[in-house]
């Protein structure tokens, strides 16, 4: 089943409204959804979304990059803020060339890190200069 098929009324909407994009999405509807860059260069997808669920916020989205067919490929989790919505492409944004990605904390599909883990979150949030811990980094 295509997103477009699983998600009617969200990021394949094509009625105007106010703002980027849509309010609400289900994450289901995102999964598989790419990345690209400012350079029109394919980052990778979204494989997975990570919810803080003492507060409820999406905190990261894991991005599968390389291998081919599922082999030799590398998981990152890039923080949710580091993501931009592209409305016109139906895909997202990340503000990184393929060598920071490449270069990114990243992981083994069959040996995911501890995301709750407060020294891994840190480390994530300085590579992206962002915050998933509740501060902002300065850019």
């Amino acid at each position: 089943m295509s997103n477009l098929e699983r998600d009617p009324p969200g990021m394949h909407d094509t009625s105007p409204g106010e703002g980027p994009g849509p309010e609400l999405m289900g994450a289901d509807t995102l999964l598989g959804e790419d990345v690209y860059n400012r350079q029109d260069e394919s980052l990778g997808d979204v494989k997975e979304i990570m919810i803080d669920m003492r507060s409820g916020n999406v905190v990261y989205a894991v991005l599968s990059f390389g291998g081919f067919l599922g082999i030799g490929e590398k998981l990152f989790a890039v923080p949710w803020s580091a993501l931009m919505l592209d409305t016109v492409n139906k895909r997202f944004l990340l503000d990184a060339d393929r060598e920071k990605l490449e270069n990114a904390p990243g992981f083994d599909p069959d040996h995911w890190p501890d995301m709750a883990d407060q020294t891994w979150r840190a480390s994530v949030d300085e590579y992206y200069s962002t915050s998933t811990l509740g501060y902002d980094l300065p850019r």
